[in-house]
């Protein structure tokens, strides 16, 4: 299983729940499904995590742990758990379909965390995930159960008094070790605290979290005298839910004004955050933050979280709850999402201006851990009337992260809705609309592309606008092997080195490498663009650079030296294993395969060419259509060669059974309305299949194929 899929790091000890651990396994080794229910604060996810660690051994594929608090769209369900699996969007297909597919010959474990709030979706995604996935296991906990047959629900109860009082003893120790004495009477005064907070792990850490200002007694006495006056609760709550509010309000009221402002401001994060961004959304300065997140972190409100040599903060799911009432209390909510959306477009600005520097790596870090906080500034922005400008930045900002994190689909699906949503005059819906047809693009929809460059054409006569335009013009021609990709993108990097645009010249000149090269033969010309490409992203660069080689790599393999093919892939997938770009590494591998065909090492060729499929099938791309010819030619040479014992061997056709009976119906002058009707698919999925064909054949038009069609006959 992918990094991302690991189960969370346990930061405090692990205090009881031995028969209920037991339990758990005993149901998870009869039942596919066993949720863990109960009011929040109880334990569940903890238990669930301990659990998981405890069978992970025995788990042949591994467990793979997906917290949905960050997710506030239930139609995110599938995404986050295909994120957390690695998995790449690809065109058409559902992230649920995805995840599916993925999981449907494996044994894993998943753990779905915090699904109360998404219950329906969890119920669905859950159902057809054991329908279609025979061993795959689901633990999940919720306030609620999934109500999916099979499911076993098992409530979490309380700590019995004896753990209760350990677990108060543990956390008071951590912070103040001779606070709890050992004498009759202090036992007597925590398993009275402990039975007054109902046996709740989280009520129990809030307790503990004053013992450096108050003695056990105190803190029950005051717990005693806040109870009656706090315990109003959430209507129709159960007893436990409201006892756990009381523990809250009663921490809250221990909280100074300049505190509880902090916890109700920083409630707007999704997943962790960092000091910066506190400082900025709460609209304090960040040293008077510092002091303010201090004291949350004494009262356990915050939670610390070490990520690498960053320290970040997040509230449990129960208190950002609770934070999130008071905002909206406070009549500030609408001000505070609006500064945490300002801070992330922001940051995304600050990630495109630095993209292409030795900031990259890291920039791919920062943005990762925050995800969650972006997609939630997202949600916003496009639920605010005039907030859509943000969702048309971040998806564009920079687009090269949504790319190799897998996330094109997202992206684009973010992108359109905010393009919907944007005046018409909007002065960044240009710039989204030709970004948005990269997207399309790589989704593999070339005509939903062409669409959207129409629409920027008609905003004006820009020419930066018109050079955007003419960028994916020519990606679009590349990809379909028409003829004057080159030129356009010849014309693209000219228009972009006149206006200083350094950055946006880089693609293009991509496509002018492999393309001229491929187009005239003019080799010279294509070392040219792709040493370019090289001198102005410079030695820490590695995005660029990596495309830069595997340009080289291209030329190279088929027109020049196989020995400098290899060496060029092979740096270009170096890079790529250091930016983590899953893209990049299918990219790189089939390349790596042809150079093997071309050398007559058709055994390696094999190899590489069946370790490449696994990860375009990750990705959710097919090499037909992101690199038709040389993929076409050499996997065909490799078969041909292999086939040593076959007489009179026949080439294998480039194209599928199915594309076949559509080629066959396009010879015979059919539409595609026509062939949709025929072959009873969509007449979408006709015109994927044509242009599939003419990739792999290395086409321009229909014509094309009826006489290819003709010769095969």
């Amino acid at each position: 299983m992918p990094e991302t899929a690991a189960l969370p790091a346990e930061l405090t000890s692990y205090v009881g729940r031995g028969r209920e651990g037991a339990e758990v396994r005993a149901l998870l080794g009869d039942s596919r499904l066993v949720t863990l229910t109960g009011p929040g604060g109880v334990g569940k996810t903890r238990l669930a995590v301990r659990v998981a660690a405890d069978v992970a051994s025995s788990v042949a594929d591994g467990v793979v742990f997906a917290e949905l608090a960050e997710v506030r769209d239930s139609t995110l369900v599938a995404n986050l758990v295909a994120d957390r699996l690695g998995l790449h969007g690809r065109p058409g297909v559902a992230p649920a379909r995805l995840v599916v597919e993925h999981l449907r010959p494996l044994s894993a474990l998943l753990v779905l965390d915090n699904c109360e709030h998404v219950v329906d979706a969890c119920a669905e995604f859950v159902g057809t995930l054991l329908a279609e996935c025979p061993r795959v296991v689901v633990l999940a906990t919720s306030r609620q159960s999934l109500a999916v047959p099979g499911e076993q629900v098992l409530p979490v109860p309380p700590l019995p008094a004896a753990d209760a009082v350990r677990l108060f003893r543990d956390r008071a120790a951590r912070l103040w070790p001779e606070a709890v004495t050992d004498t009759p009477d202090t036992e007597r005064v925590l398993a009275e605290l402990c039975a007054r907070l109902d046996g709740l792990p989280l009520a129990i850490e809030l307790a503990a979290a004053r013992i450096r200002s108050l003695s056990p007694r105190q803190i029950a006495d005051r717990l005693a005298d806040r109870l009656g006056l706090l315990k109003s609760g959430l209507p129709g709550a159960p007893e436990r839910q409201q006892t756990l509010r009381s523990a809250i309000d009663w921490s809250h009221e221990l909280c100074s004004p300049a505190e509880k402002a902090v916890w109700a401001r920083t409630s707007v994060f999704a997943g962790s955050f960092d000091l910066d961004a506190a400082a900025f959304v709460a609209g304090l300065p960040p040293d008077e933050v510092l002091e303010l997140v201090d004291g949350l972190l004494d009262k356990s409100v915050l939670v610390r979280r070490q990520d690498d040599d960053v320290v970040r903060y997040q509230q449990l799911e129960s208190l950002r709850e609770y934070g999130q009432e008071r905002l909206e209390a406070s009549g500030e909510r609408e001000r505070v999402a609006r500064r945490h959306a300002d801070w992330f477009d922001r940051l995304a600005a600050r990630a495109e201006a630095e993209w292409v520097s030795g900031r990259q790596r890291r920039w791919i870090v920062d943005l990762t851990r925050d995800h969650a906080n972006l997609r939630a500034a997202l949600d916003w922005s496009l639920s605010t009337p005039d907030g859509s400008g943000v969702a048309l930045r971040i998806t564009t900002r920079p687009l090269e992260y949504w790319v190799l994190r897998g996330l094109v689909g997202e992206a684009k699906g973010w992108l359109t809705r905010a393009l919907a949503a944007a005046p018409p005059g909007h002065p960044d819906r240009g710039r989204a609309l030709c970004v948005c047809a990269l997207y399309t693009l790589w989704l593999g929809d070339v005509d939903g592309a062409e669409r959207l460059l129409a629409e920027a054409e008609a905003l004006g006569d820009d020419p930066v606008l018109a050079a955007r335009i003419l960028h994916v013009r020519s990606f679009a021609t590349m990809l379909t092997v028409r003829p004057g990709s080159a030129e356009m993108a010849a014309a693209t990097c000219a228009a972009f080195r006149e206006h200083g645009l350094v950055r946006e010249e880089l693609h293009p000149l991509f496509i002018h490498g492999v393309s001229v090269a491929y187009r005239t033969g003019d080799l010279a010309a294509a070392h040219a663009s792709l040493r370019r490409m090289r001198d102005l992203v410079g030695e820490d660069e590695l995005f660029y650079r990596a495309m830069s080689l595997f340009g080289e790599a291209i030329v190279e393999v088929e027109f020049g030296d196989a020995a400098a093919a290899t060496r060029a892939a092979t740096e270009a997938l170096r890079l790529d294993l250091r930016l983590g770009d899953q893209q990049g590494r299918a990219y790189r591998l089939d390349t790596l395969a042809w150079i093997a065909d071309r050398a007559g090492e058709h055994g390696r060729a094999a190899t590489l060419f069946g370790v490449a499929a696994t990860q375009w099938e990750r990705i959710g791309t097919a090499p037909e259509f992101a690199v038709g010819i040389p993929h076409g030619t050499h996997i065909a040479s490799t078969r041909a060669a292999l086939d040593v014992g076959a007489s009179s061997p026949k080439r294998p056709s480039p194209i599928s059974s199915r594309e076949h009976e559509v080629a066959k119906l396009v010879a015979e002058g059919l539409t595609s309305r026509e062939i949709a009707a025929a072959l009873v698919i969509s007449q979408r999925t006709v015109e994927t299949h044509i242009q599939h064909i003419l990739t792999k054949l290395g086409f321009g038009n229909r014509a094309q194929i009826a006489a290819w069609v003709a010769r095969q006959e």
